[in-house]
């Protein structure tokens, strides 16, 4: 019989693989497309978070099953460390792009001549490398700890345990690595995101002009509607999590209700795909004609009517075709 906290845990990873996997998986086919057609910065970042997304899911059955056995890690004791990696390390990685991406909105519009004029596809890629290498770096405590003075001499704290029950000398060099985390790669990337994404709105508030025209007006609500979602993305999933770093160093001990906080971070994988949604015109058009083809062929499914759709639609029976580069997007 499971407890409520596994059925939760199990709920929750099923759910967000279930929304997750499909959405990143347009996302990651869509942006791959346009980027063999013409890279951009923003495009570059965004199939960065689109991958670290991907592969947050692709591990994320581990975790199902480790909560369909009550919370006891059944597997092989080598994949707990692995998935623990993965698992944490591709958390950070969303709040390092989502600020990238933040940063290249806000310079595309306060400085729009010297962005144009530096702003190159090279600088984006040692962007991702580099925070790759940040969030790795970081998390190779996930690595260490379970052989750092463990509870007995097997070499890990509990064949049963994955990373959840850790002793005092243990806990004193792991909070204060959490408390490192929390900082440089929560609250950093939070402050410059929220910076970068108030002072974006205030520039276009300024700027009457682009609001005349519909295509503006538009535009406008998309920016507004991705910094609002990023924000929330941070609010939401992330800062319960790393509110539990803060309280476990002051207190000296793991909250009983990290594992509750680190359930919030599961979501961020559902919700990305609504920054590239509002990031992305070829992710809006993909989108559109996604949905679009399935609804017909659920409305009109004795018609023989090929979907526009480029992963539902039949090989050779339609053709996708990407928006215009110079949209603006």
């Amino acid at each position: 019989m499971l407890t409520s906290h596994s059925q939760l845990v199990l709920s929750v990873s099923i759910i967000t693989f279930l929304i997750g996997l499909p959405a990143n998986s347009l996302a990651f086919y869509t942006l791959s497309r346009k980027l063999r057609q013409k890279p951009v910065p923003i495009d570059i970042l965004l199939l960065n978070l689109t991958i670290s997304d991907l592969i947050f899911l692709i591990f994320l059955p581990f975790k199902m099953k480790e909560a369909a056995d009550n919370m006891l890690w059944s597997l092989p004791y080598i994949l707990c460390p692995v998935t623990g990696f993965i698992f944490y390390s591709t958390i950070y990685n969303s709040t390092l792009f989502l600020m990238a991406v933040s940063v290249e909105r806000y310079l595309g519009v306060a400085f729009p001549i010297r962005y144009k004029v530096h702003c190159r596809t090279r600088y984006a890629v040692v962007v991702s490398v580099s925070f790759w290498v940040l969030s790795s770096l970081n998390l190779s405590i996930v690595y260490i700890m379970p052989f750092y003075k463990p509870q007995n001499t097997s070499g890990s704290s509990s064949p049963n345990d994955c990373y959840t029950v850790f002793t005092p000398e243990q806990l004193r060099v792991l909070l204060p690595v959490r408390l490192e985390l929390c900082l440089l790669l929560f609250c950093v990337p939070f402050l410059i995101t929220c910076f970068c994404y108030i002072n974006l709105i205030r520039i276009l508030s300024r700027r009457p002009h682009i609001g005349r025209r519909h295509i503006g007006r538009s535009r406008r609500l998309r920016v507004i509607g991705m910094a609002l979602g990023t924000l929330a993305v941070f609010a939401l999933c992330f800062c319960p999590y790393n509110v539990s770093h803060l309280v476990g160093f002051i207190t000296g001990f793991s909250p009983e209700w990290r594992h509750i906080a680190l359930l919030f971070s599961t979501f961020n994988a559902c919700l990305d795909p609504l920054i590239f949604y509002c990031s992305s015109a070829a992710v809006r058009s993909t989108f559109t004609s996604c949905v679009t083809g399935l609804l017909g062929r659920l409305r009109l499914s004795h018609c023989h009517r090929p979907c526009h759709c480029p992963l539902l639609a039949a090989s050779g029976t339609d053709k996708y075709k990407d928006p215009s580069p110079n949209e603006g997007e």
